[in-house]
């Protein structure tokens, strides 16, 4: 029989679906999932009474509302209230109904704007963030500030891991509210079929930028997941508990379009639209601490792209459908 129920809070997504498939090829684990058709993670009572009900050990909180430099200038109030009224929900109802373990996942948008690079987790708070993206960098810092509270006060396990720039299956490709990866992929696609002889490119793309395959996280969470809690903390300082996660391999937005455009086979002219915002300059994680651990990344990324591009096909009009709205709640 498992020896563990793990709960995946937000598992439609990209990274609570890629976490299922990865935790589900371990005896081990006994995998619950939970999405927005199960509960409204922004409802206290609600997640407090779904949490009881299914009786997991350990969470694994992949649940956000997630999108593109676009999506969080629109809508930053959006992306602000619902990642804070989720992840609170979910934690505090993990200590409230006696969880075990919480993997909390956050994102590299939480250093500040102008952070040393490699960034290091002790990069967090020592200055201001990205404009354009400061609400859910605002939010995700709360989730981990939230978990460090919990480990401070009541001696709980729960940790939080921060990956870089992710893509991969089940990414959102609506051509206003994805990220630069999913989005470059549908225009480049949607180029060839028509025959264009150019695409538009958000930025200068000069940028530097690293990118991390859905399944190379989903296969840190499980390797988090396994270490015992004195193995973890033996690591990690529990007044700052979040580890970064990512390949230490940098690309700027002009290379990854070129790429892009190879692994499509789009063979026209990029366009850079340098009225539009950068964003940082450079985001680069410093993942020394998890490397210690014993954990590094397998998927390149050409493979990770290809992989990524063969899903999309496969997808036809589901994937190029997208979302035309930020997403309630749902997995990042």
């Amino acid at each position: 029989m498992p020896e563990t129920r793990v709960l995946i809070a937000g598992s439609a997504g990209m990274v609570g679906s890629a976490v299922q498939q990865r935790l589900q090829k371990e005896d081990r684990f006994e995998v619950l999932t939970a999405d927005r058709v199960d509960v409204d993670m922004r409802h206290q009572a609600a997640v407090r009474e779904f949490l009881q009900d299914v009786r997991a050990d350990w969470m694994v909180i992949a649940a956000a509302k997630v999108g593109g430099i676009h999506a969080n200038v629109t809508y930053p109030a959006d992306f602000i209230y619902d990642n804070l009224m989720i992840e609170a929900n979910l934690i505090k109802g993990a200590f409230d109904t006696g969880l075990k373990q919480v993997v909390f996942l956050g994102s590299s948008c939480i250093y500040p704007r102008n952070a040393s690079q490699p960034i290091v987790e002790s990069e967090l708070l020592n200055g201001a963030l990205e404009p354009s993206n400061d609400a859910y960098a605002v939010a995700k810092i709360a989730g981990i500030k939230l978990c460090e509270a919990f480990n401070r006060q009541h001696e709980t396990d729960f940790r939080s891991l921060m990956p870089t720039n992710l893509y991969g299956r089940n990414d959102n490709f609506h051509s206003e509210d994805s990220h630069v990866v999913p989005a470059l992929i549908r225009r480049m696609h949607e180029a060839k079929l028509r025959n264009s002889p150019e695409v538009l490119v958000w930025g200068s793309g000069k940028p530097l930028r690293e990118f991390l395959y859905v399944d190379d996280l989903a296969d840190a969470v499980a390797f988090v997941l396994a270490m015992s809690r004195q193995q973890y903390w033996s690591y990690v300082d529990p007044h700052l508990s979040h580890v970064n996660v990512g390949t230490g391999v940098e690309v700027s937005i002009r290379e990854l379009a070129e790429t892009i455009g190879d692994v499509v086979g789009f063979d026209g002219r990029l366009v850079f639209d340098e009225d539009k915002p950068d964003g940082m300059p450079r985001k680069l994680l410093d993942t020394e601490k998890l490397r210690t651990m014993g954990w590094t990344h397998s998927t390149a990324l050409i493979e990770g792209l290809s992989q990524t591009y063969e899903w999309f096909l496969e997808a036809g009009n589901e994937a190029r459908a997208g979302r035309s709205e930020p997403p309630r709640h749902l997995s990042t």
